[in-house]
This record gives C-alpha cells, structure tokens and sequence, in this order.
C-alpha cells in the first residue's frame, strides 16, 4: 500500500519461493527465502529495481516503507498520517530495522529457550505486531510531522555507505 492507502505496485528482485503460504514476516534463515535471495537481502540489493517507482512518481527516496494490506489497514487515527506520504526506499525505520530479519531470529531463539512451543513464524509475527511494527509506525509518524531536507539526505547517505544518523532522539 503507498500514498493515501492505495495499492501499487512494488518492483523488487524476487527472494522467496514463487509459492508458499506463509505470512509477510520473515526470519532470518527463513525456509522460503532462497539462498541468492538471502544475499540480496542482506545487502538490500533487492530493492534496486525500487529507483523505477522513484522514477514514476509511485515512491521516493525516503518515507516509509510501504506496507501490506493488513497491516496499513489497521492504522487509527494520527498514525493514518503515514499513509500521507509517498513509500520511500529508505527512511528512519528502514534504518532501525535494517537487520529486522535477525532481530527477529534472535527473539525467536530467546523465546524457544524459554520453552516456547509455538511456530516459529507465529513467534515471529507476534513480535512483529507488539514491537517492531509499533515503533515504525511511531517513526514514520514522527517523520511525517518533523520533515527535514538535511535530514533526508543524512538517511540517504546512511543507507547507501551503512552508517547510523540521530533521528526522534535516537540513534537509527
């Protein structure tokens, strides 16, 4: 979903399976992620064919990253405000998350310890929805409302030379 909650669509190198039926969360080690596309993600080179919807106006550099149907459909009230800006290749939470996939390897393996007996994709989705999808809507929220050239462009070179820049009072 991109600006004011409508469908487009995304260009990206295909990482996954052509068919699976699992949800669009995925860990790191993830069976449904090929082993070329792992090394795509990880240096995020499956984002590349993005610069197409850069050029046709459908994304931008930095916003938000756009979302799924079933996720950006639950936004309430001020955090609809996300839904306002065009999706961006990068952003501030893209720069949080960077390696979202192993934050949430990490928990997976915390919580199987603990004697957690649940899949590990439900393991995954839960911390998704609790923690990880609720502070990027808070930092897109945050973006949407304090908006910065300079800070655009520090994002920018934070994600093409991997550095960290201070955004909302941290460090992303």
């Amino acid at each position: 979903m991109g600006k004011d909650g409508k469908l487009f669509t995304c260009h990206k190198f295909r990482t996954m399976m052509l068919k699976h039926d699992g949800s669009s969360v995925s860990v790191a080690g993830d069976s449904r992620i090929t082993p070329f596309g792992a090394k795509l993600r990880h240096y995020k080179i499956d984002e590349l064919p993005e610069l197409w919807d850069v050029l046709i106006g459908t994304m931008s550099f930095v916003g938000p990253r756009p979302d799924v149907p079933g996720y950006a459909d639950k936004l309430t009230g001020d955090d609809c405000d996300v839904l306002k800006l065009r999706p961006g290749i990068t952003g501030p939470a893209t720069l949080k998350y960077r390696l979202e996939d192993e934050m949430i390897a990490d928990y997976v393996e915390r919580k199987r310890k603990q004697g957690d007996i649940r899949s590990i994709q439900e393991i995954a989705v839960e911390y998704n929805d609790t923690v990880i999808y609720p502070d990027k809507v808070r930092l897109n929220c945050y973006y949407y409302r304090h908006y910065s050239f300079i800070k655009d462009i520090q994002m920018i070179l934070a994600t093409v030379f991997d550095f960290k820049v201070q955004f909302a009072g941290e460090e992303v």
